[in-house]
This record gives C-alpha cells, sequence and structure tokens, in this order.
C-alpha cells in the first residue's frame, strides 16, 4: 500500500462513527473512491472494515444489556436477504459513485436533524410494529447492499425520530443491524472479487478500523457527548458525498 495516510484516515473514521454505533463504511468508500482504487474492491473492503468496527461495539453494547433482540429480530430478518440481493445487482460504476453520493448527502441531513428527536431514558418509546420494522429493515438493507456500507447511518435517524427507543438503544441495535448486513452484502459481492485483490493491503486498513473502532466504542459507550459526534459525523459525511458526487458528475459529462 504506497498511501500510508489511508491507514490514519480510516482508524480516525472508525474512532468516529463506532462511538454512536456506526461501522463507518459510507466514508471508507468516499475515501478509496478518492484514490481510484478499483470499484469493485472497495466495496468489499468497506464491508470487511464495517464488520471489523462494530464487532467490537456489539459485544460491548452486549454486555451493557443495551440490546433488545424482541425489537431487532424484526428489522433483520428481511434487510440480511435483501441486503444480499442489493449486492447482486450488477450496476455500472458511474451509477454507483452516483448512488453512493446522494445517498451520503441524505444520510448526513437525517442525522443532523435526528439530535432535535433523540429522547431522554425518561420519555415514552414508541408501540413496537413488526410490520413496519420488517419493510423499514428491508428498504434499508437493499440500499445497503447495492451500496456497499451496513445501513446503519440510514436507520438511526429514522429510529431517532419514530422516538423506537433511547438513543444507546438505538446505537445498539444500529451496531447489530450493521453487522448482519455487511456479511449479507459480503456474501452478495463473493462472485465479483477481482483475482488481483490487494491482500496487503485489506490487512492494514482492517488493523486500522479495529484500532480506531475499539478505542470509539468505549469512548462513545461512556463518555462521549452523543450529540456532538452526530453533528460532527454528519458533516463528514455530507463533505464526502458532495466530493463523490462532483468527481463523478463530472467525469461523466466530461
Amino acid at each position: 500500500m504506497t498511501h500510508w495516510e489511508i491507514f490514519f484516515f480510516f482508524m480516525f473514521i472508525a474512532f468516529i462513527y463506532s462511538s454512536v454505533g456506526f461501522g463507518g463504511g459510507s466514508s471508507y468508500l468516499a475515501i478509496l473512491a478518492l484514490y481510484a482504487l478499483p470499484f469493485k474492491e472497495i466495496r468489499f473492503i468497506a464491508l470487511v472494515c464495517n464488520i471489523i468496527v462494530v464487532t467490537g461495539g456489539t459485544i460491548i453494547f452486549i454486555r451493557k444489556k443495551q440490546v433488545d433482540w424482541k425489537k431487532i429480530i424484526p428489522l433483520v430478518v428481511i434487510s440480511v436477504p435483501m441486503a444480499f440481493l442489493g449486492a447482486r445487482l450488477k450496476i455500472s460504476q458511474t451509477t454507483f459513485f452516483i448512488l453512493l453520493g446522494c445517498s451520503l448527502i441524505v444520510a448526513a441531513i437525517m442525522l443532523w436533524i435526528q439530535n432535535n428527536a433523540v429522547q431522554s431514558m425518561e420519555e415514552p418509546e414508541a408501540k413496537p410494529n413488526i410490520l413496519r420494522d420488517g419493510l423499514l429493515g428491508g428498504a434499508i438493507g437493499f440500499l445497503s447492499g447495492m451500496v456497499g456500507i451496513g445501513g446503519g447511518i440510514f436507520l438511526s435517524p429514522l429510529l431517532n425520530l419514530m422516538r423506537w427507543d433511547n438513543s444507546k438503544k438505538i446505537a445498539a441495535t444500529a451496531s447489530i443491524f450493521i453487522l448482519v448486513n455487511s456479511i449479507a452484502g459480503i456474501a452478495g459481492q463473493l462472485y465479483a472479487i477481482p483475482s488481483d485483490f490487494d491482500t496487503k493491503r485489506i490487512i492494514i486498513l482492517c488493523f486500522a478500523v479495529l484500532i480506531g473502532g475499539q478505542i470509539g466504542s468505549r469512548m462513545g459507550a461512556i463518555k462521549f457527548n452523543l450529540r456532538v459526534v452526530r453533528r460532527v459525523t454528519a458533516v463528514l459525511v455530507f463533505l464526502a458525498g458532495i466530493e463523490v458526487l462532483i468527481r463523478h458528475i463530472s467525469f461523466k459529462f466530461y
């Protein structure tokens, strides 16, 4: 890997995203796209890094008893097969990057405004709705499979706006959602992995997100002001989305 600064970018992204229960797949994709790495390889790398980051966070959330399995199952039971199908869908490189850029911008806006809807532990939660949660999980899972991210950056703001649960349990739900959908996305991409895949690069980047993710998960679960972290994350995601669109829409027209 010639561009060693990517190691530190990935470590920082994992640190920020893991503190709010995300894997960072969207920003991994944006960074890798800037370095013009192979289209199919960057999606695979982003999902593997997602899994490493959210696995640590998921374990911490489970240990702290912040996981409500009864509420999570309806979200993931449809999202997993839909993420697999989304990953199997064949799209062009230009279409992929335009879809990614638009998705990042929408996710950033949702992430920014969700702070107004995050409730405290004492506020009442919305009543469970299995059908609604299943359809929501399925739709986000399919989009996530196409784009190559875990989907938590879409799910978490929506759950907060719906007053689905308190912020800690939503972060835990997002971690599990990202984990299972990233695994499904990788399974759907196995047929398209390039033969000249750079093994050294992925090992180095996985090590970077392992370090950043472990630190971020622990600090997010204990100390961080989640409102501030969400704002920072929203800005980073928005800028990444704009950058991806500028580069690839310009390339298409010129």
